[in-house]
């Protein structure tokens, strides 16, 4: 479905199982089931679930929207930035809509500054979070190339369309031919600690499906992510989210390992960290339980998938506690 935000802006909006209620339709969700709330990857689309099975058996509901530019979202308007904050504040413009006291947020790599935004800037909304393989900000922790830390520089000083647009041409040649391939999943940072999760067909057609509706647009999402976080202020500091947070990080993740989880523990006032050993950046997928364990306690059995599980069961994982 497409929500209307009062700027004119449309964005998708994708719930999993029962239909979540927007304004003038009948009925109102369930008040038994959780809302989670899933900020997707970049590149990535709000269609994606991490685990169907293990999402169904913790009686949530999924709910994600796509960033500017990215499925069937509209890209932001010419002339204006796309930020992390506002597409926080996207976010909550739906969640407002819906009949719910709180809802819980998970975000997987640059979603989880999202995530972060939206619990700092809607402390009444957000009671719990989740972060997910979400880079420091690279002044703090390095992770990005020089030369491409130097253009950043450069685009920095444009005006937000041309920032926008030169990102975009220079990201074209990032496109996959096959979206489901092998070097498709590179873009999500899959190298040879992930091959368990890529090997399973089901978890390989749902990142395919993700990837594909992430380049519906071309390379509009991505780039406007881009310009999000690395060119304008994030709309937020760590210091002013009071939900109580869970960071996740694999040991082996080549893009942001566990000194960016302890980087954000450090600053987040109500954190744990956990770190899944020998787990990659594709660390949602084994970790989807444990996630859901924290977002929605109480709504299901946390069990082990894919060879981890949660810290007590003693699979892997160690917890350092804030």
């Amino acid at each position: 479905m497409r929500f209307v935000l009062q700027s004119g802006r449309r964005v998708a909006v994708h719930v999993t199982r029962t239909p979540v209620t927007l304004p003038c339709a009948e009925a109102a969700p369930d008040r038994e089931e959780r809302i989670v709330v899933f900020c997707h990857s970049a590149p990535g689309a709000g269609l994606f679930d991490p685990q169907p099975e293990e999402t169904r058996a913790t009686n949530v509901r999924l709910l994600s929207v796509d960033r500017p530019g990215y499925g069937r979202s509209d890209p932001v308007f010419h002339g204006q930035w796309a930020t992390v904050g506002s597409a926080a504040d996207d976010i909550a413009a739906v969640v407002d809509t819906l009949d719910v006291e709180h809802v819980g947020v998970v975000g997987w790599s640059a979603g989880g500054r999202v995530a972060l935004a939206l619990a700092a800037r809607r402390p009444d909304l957000v009671d719990r979070v989740v972060v997910v393989a979400t880079p420091a900000p690279d002044d703090e922790i390095p992770w990005i190339d020089g030369e491409q830390r130097a253009e950043l520089d450069r685009l920095r000083t444009l005006p937000p369309a041309v920032a926008h647009d030169e990102l975009g041409r220079r990201l074209r040649s990032l496109i996959p031919a096959d979206p489901f391939s092998g070097e498709a999943l590179w873009l999500l940072a899959a190298l040879m600690s992930d091959d368990p999760m890529i090997e399973d067909p089901g978890v390989r057609t749902r990142l395919g499906e993700m990837l594909r509706a992430a380049f519906a647009q071309g390379t509009d999402g991505l780039a406007a992510d881009i310009a999000g976080y690395c060119l304008q202020p994030w709309g937020f500091v760590p210091e002013a989210v009071e939900a109580e947070t869970l960071l996740l990080y694999g040991s082996r993740d080549p893009v942001a390992g566990p000194d960016h989880g302890r980087w954000w523990q450090e600053r987040l006032p109500e954190a744990r960290l956990e770190i899944a050993q020998g787990a990659g950046h594709l660390l949602l997928i084994p970790m989807w339980a444990r996630a859901l364990s924290h977002l929605a306690p109480g709504r299901g059995r946390l069990r082990v998938v894919a060879g981890f599980g949660n810290r007590s069961a003693g699979a892997g994982i160690e917890d350092s506690a804030a």
